[in-house]
């Protein structure tokens, strides 16, 4: 009896192996010709935006990044065509909302989250061109600014680690380019885009006093008296060049003078109003975009920009003006002149004032030149 059960079964057993065998061999065919045909086949899978942006990436580390992806994390899909014209020039082929047209001079963390970098956002940008020499001097005069203020320093002499001697050159900003000037420095560093952030620039010589000079307080002024672009009132015994530019002891501000007969054709023109010296501008964000573009790459020295700063605001005599309470003095150190190179029997110092004088020259004609083109395409238009 026990033989006929077993004897039985046998023949159940082998149709089982068959089949087995039989289904083996047909799946490994189907598998075979899905595998030659299926890369000749397009296949299309439309998922939900939705899902797509909640999906899961696996990291390596065995955590998960949960976050919306762009399109280019997703190998299958291609990108958007995008052209917007109204986005800056040359980022037409970007969404809007990835453009960032404009940076700052804030200081980040490497670590951390980005949102929390910043404790607080320094609303002006001062900057001053220095060499080491005048360092016990720079040490006085930033310490008349606050917190509120970035510190920019230009190094035309290639000594930057060497001011952290100074607790706060620790968290200034420096730029080390070796026998430049200040205007070299702002045409190149400066973009009106980079310091947009920054609601007024200073753009400040090394030799300023600032004994009687309170940063928050010309601020306070500079904004009750509507001034785009102003400087601190010169003390009248040291080194003073125009009349606008003289302190007066008994107002805050003052937007016009008298000068020598014959050199205003106008009261409201340079140098009698509508005018600052180089030496220590302040700018508005707004005036100093207009501004920035009209220094010129290879005059350095910025002699003459002076009297074209009134293109920059209108009206320019109400618009530009001398902040008298808040004053400062130079003190006619000849540190970057010593930066010149002595060439015929000239002193360094020689050469860069003959520089000096050649380029007011050159931007007067460059400017004349430039409304003169202007204005003869109006008349071919009209």
């Amino acid at each position: 009896m026990g033989t006929m059960h077993r004897s039985g079964l046998a023949p159940r057993r082998t149709n089982e192996n068959a089949k087995a065998v039989i289904t083996t061999i047909l799946g490994i065919v189907f598998g075979t010709f899905i595998g030659i045909t299926l890369p000749s086949l397009s296949l299309k899978i439309n998922f939900p935006s939705a899902l797509i942006s909640s999906l899961d990436v696996a990291l390596s580390d065995g955590h998960l990044l949960s976050t919306h992806k762009s399109p280019q994390d997703f190998g299958s899909r291609k990108f958007p065509e995008i052209y917007v014209p109204t986005n800056p020039r040359g980022a037409e082929l970007l969404p809007p909302g990835i453009v960032v047209a404009k940076t700052d001079l804030y200081l980040r963390r490497l670590w951390g989250e980005p949102n929390e970098d910043l404790k607080k956002k320094p609303k002006y940008l001062v900057t001053f061109t220095v060499g080491f020499d005048q360092r016990n001097h720079i040490n006085t005069v930033v310490k008349k600014f606050s917190e509120d203020f970035q510190i920019l320093l230009f190094h035309y002499d290639g000594r930057t680690t060497e001011w952290d001697q100074f607790e706060w050159s620790k968290t200034a900003i420096h730029i080390s380019t070796r026998k430049q000037t200040k205007w070299w420095y702002a045409k190149r560093f400066l973009h009106p885009d980079v310091v947009s952030a920054y609601e007024y620039i200073f753009i400040w010589d090394e030799d300023l006093g600032v004994e009687h000079f309170n940063a928050d307080k010309y601020i306070e002024l500079v904004k009750k008296h509507g001034l785009e672009i102003s400087q601190p009132g010169l003390e009248p015994n040291n080194g003073l060049t125009w009349e606008m530019t003289k302190r007066r002891g008994d107002r805050e501000v003052h937007k016009d003078t008298k000068e020598k007969a014959g050199w205003c054709s106008d009261p409201h023109l340079p140098p009698c109003a509508a005018f600052v010296e180089i030496m220590a501008p302040v700018f508005s964000r707004e005036a100093w975009r207009c501004v920035w573009h009209m220094i010129q790459n290879d005059l350095v020295h910025g002699w003459g920009l002076d009297f074209a700063l009134r293109r920059c605001v209108e009206p320019a005599h109400e618009k530009i003006g001398v902040v008298d309470s808040q004053w400062i003095i130079h003190k006619v150190i000849p540190s970057l002149g010593s930066q010149g190179k002595s060439e015929n029997g000239k002193a360094p110092w020689q050469g860069v004032r003959e520089r000096c004088k050649k380029e007011w020259t050159m931007f007067q004609n460059r400017l004349a030149e430039a409304d003169k083109e202007y204005l003869g395409r109006m008349v071919v238009k009209e």
